[in-house]
């Protein structure tokens, strides 16, 4: 498999990976689990938002330029975020409901919730694959980041699988519908590709775009899911983990 295609499909694993919870769980995850893959999630995105994005988008700059495209990108992928939290209907993954009123079930919500926020981490690996292919960034720098997307991804697809294994739907449906929900990764990875050519001027906005989607992923999303109630702690030391896994993959191979 060649390291483009790697990078791209890596993420969707993650989640398929995490979808497969309900082959070796009756119940729901255990609160102390799923707060530690919450935990660990966080601190892997954040990571990968500063060393594999605004770092290199910072450094692609000269000057004030170094400075403004990093601020005007990562703002941008905010906005883009809430924009579509605003416009879709969906629920947290801690429960609480937004966008327009609809008739989709809870977790249909959810698993909307799920998709939408993955685009934007597919769109993060193939802005980091087009910067290996066209600019001053490492393709080791590209897969390091796909495999912490990954590894955040695990705790995704079980919180998609398991609600639909609990609501009476077989094992293999709730497994196909949760791994599915990591489907529009490897499309929003190959989507940026297939612009490489177009967005080579804009490579510091893109990258510091797709830093801001993934951390508003992270205060919106998983920060107050690990953070309520009990074992909040453990989200806490996950995050910390986390960080300092993509920290020493990032050095290392990027």
């Amino acid at each position: 498999m060649s390291p483009v295609l790697a990078a791209l499909m890596i993420p969707f694993l993650g989640t398929a990976m995490g979808s497969a919870f309900v082959f070796f769980m009756k119940r729901d995850m255990p609160a102390p689990l799923q707060k530690a893959l919450l935990g660990f999630a966080s601190g892997v995105m954040v990571a990968a938002s500063v060393w594999s994005l605004l770092i290199p988008a910072m450094e692609m700059g000269e000057g004030t330029s170094a400075v403004v495209a990093p601020v005007i990108g990562l703002l941008a992928g905010f906005a883009f975020l809430l924009l579509i939290d605003y416009i879709t209907p969906h629920i947290h993954a801690y429960g609480e409901a937004e966008g327009p009123k609809s008739r989709m079930s809870r977790t249909a919500k959810l698993a909307l919730a799920v998709t939408i926020h993955n685009f934007p981490e597919g769109m993060a690996v193939g802005v980091a694959i087009a910067g290996a292919l066209t600019a001053d960034f490492t393709m080791a720098g590209a897969l390091a980041l796909a495999l912490g997307i990954a590894i955040q991804n695990i705790p995704e697809g079980a919180i998609v699988s398991m609600p639909l294994m609990a609501e009476g739907n077989s094992r293999w449906r709730s497994f196909g519908i949760g791994a599915l929900s990591g489907i529009v990764e490897p499309l929003g990875g190959a989507l940026v590709l297939l612009l490489a050519t177009s967005i080579l001027g804009i490579m510091p906005y893109m990258l510091a775009f797709a830093a801001g989607a993934m951390l508003y992923v992270v205060v919106e999303e998983l920060v107050p899911e690990y953070s309520q109630g009990k074992h909040s702690n453990i989200g806490t030391i996950g995050f910390a983990l986390g960080f300092a896994m993509m920290m020493v993959l990032d050095v290392v191979l990027g």
